[in-house]
C-alpha cells in the first residue's frame, strides 16, 4: 500500500529514528498551539462580581497573545524539553511499531492494501504501548505548560523538566509519573488510530484521483485529514487527560468526566477545539511531510 511503510523496506531502527526526528520537528513548530490548547482545557468557568461569566483565555489567538504578553514569548514553548522527550519515545514507537503490528495482525500472505479495520487495530495497540512508556514525559510537559503567570514572590512549582521529574518522584512517589495513564492510553490510542489509519486511507483516496501522485501535496492533504479526524474523535478524552495531569484534585478519569460534565456541560469536552485542530492539523502536516522526506533519504 502507498502508506507509511511503502516502496522499499526500512528497518525498525530506521523507522523509529525517522519517526522520532519528524515528531520532534513537528513538536517544536506547533508547541505554542498546544500550550494554548492546554490552558483553554484547564480553564474553568468563573463568575465576575456582576454575575457575568469571565474567562482569562479567549480563543486560540487570544490565548497565545495573553500568554506572550503576560509571561513573555518563550512561555509559549513551556514544556518543550519533556515534549521532545515524549516525541522521541512516543513518536518513534507508535509509528515504528505500526507496520510490524499490521503484518502481525494480517499475516504476511496479504497482497495489496491493508483493510481499514486492521490499520485501526494496529494503530490502537501501538498508541497504547507507546504512551505507557512515554506517560511520565507527557505528565511533566502538561504540568509545565499549565503553570501561568505567578504573583510576585511566588516561586514556580518546577524550575525545569528534570526538576519536575525528580520533584514528582520525591514528593508524590514513582508511580505518580503515570498519573492519568488511563485517559492518556484512551486518548493516544484513539488519536493514534485516527491519525495513522486515516492518513493511510486519505492518502489512498487522494492517489486514486487522476493527476495526484505520491508527492508533498498529497502528504499535506492526507496530514490535514488525519489531524481533523484525530481532533473530532479524541477531543473529549484529551480534555480529561489534560485536566487530570494539570490538576490533582480529580480522583479518577470518571470523576473528572462527571465533574466536568456537571459543572460545565458537554461543550466543555470540546474546549480548545480550534487550537487543538490548529495544533494537530499543522502537527500532522509537518510530521508526515517530514517523515516521508526522511524515509526517502533513508531509502536513497
Amino acid at each position: 500500500m502507498p502508506g507509511l511503510g511503502s516502496h522499499t523496506e526500512i528497518s525498525f531502527a530506521g523507522t523509529f529514528v525517522s519517526s522520532a526526528i519528524a515528531a520532534c520537528f513537528a513538536e517544536f513548530c506547533t508547541l505554542p498551539l498546544d500550550t494554548a490548547k492546554v490552558r483553554l482545557q484547564l480553564q474553568r468557568k468563573a463568575s465576575s462580581t456582576d454575575g457575568a461569566v469571565s474567562a482569562r483565555y479567549k480563543g486560540m489567538l487570544g490565548t497565545i497573545a495573553t500568554i506572550a504578553g503576560e509571561e513573555g514569548l518563550p512561555a509559549l514553548w513551556k514544556g518543550i524539553v519533556p515534549g521532545l522527550h515524549r516525541q522521541c519515545l512516543y513518536g518513534g514507537l507508535r509509528i515504528g511499531l505500526y507496520e510490524p503490528f499490521k503484518m502481525f495482525i494480517i499475516g504476511s500472505y496479504l497482497f495489496g492494501d491493508f483493510p481499514l479495520i486492521q490499520n485501526i487495530l494496529a494503530a490502537l495497540l501501538t498508541g497504547a504501548i507507546a504512551i505507557i512508556i512515554a506517560n511520565p514525559t507527557d505528565l511533566v510537559k502538561i504540568r509545565l505548560q499549565a503553570e501561568g503567570k505567578l504573583p510576585p514572590g511566588v516561586p514556580r512549582r518546577y524550575s525545569g523538566a528534570m526538576d519536575a521529574y525528580s520533584s514528582i518522584i520525591r514528593q508524590e512517589g514513582l508511580l505518580a509519573l503515570w498519573t492519568g495513564l488511563g485517559p492518556n492510553i484512551a486518548r493516544n490510542a484513539i488519536i493514534n488510530a485516527a491519525e495513522l489509519a486515516s492518513y493511510d486511507q486519505v492518502k489512498l483516496t487522494i492517489l486514486a484521483i487522476p493527476g495526484f501522485t505520491d508527492n508533498a501535496l498529497t502528504h499535506i492533504l492526507a496530514g490535514l485529514g488525519a489531524g481533523f479526524f484525530a481532533v473530532c474523535i479524541g477531543s473529549p478524552v484529551d480534555v480529561v487527560k489534560s485536566r487530570m495531569m494539570g490538576d490533582s484534585t480529580y480522583r479518577s478519569a470518571v470523576d473528572c468526566f462527571i465533574k466536568t460534565l456537571k459543572t460545565e456541560g458537554p461543550i466543555a469536552f470540546y474546549k480548545g477545539f480550534l487550537p487543538n485542530f490548529g495544533r494537530l492539523g499543522s502537527w500532522n502536516v509537518i510530521m508526515f511531510l517530514t517523515l516521508e522526506q526522511v524515509k526517502k533519504i533513508l531509502r536513497g
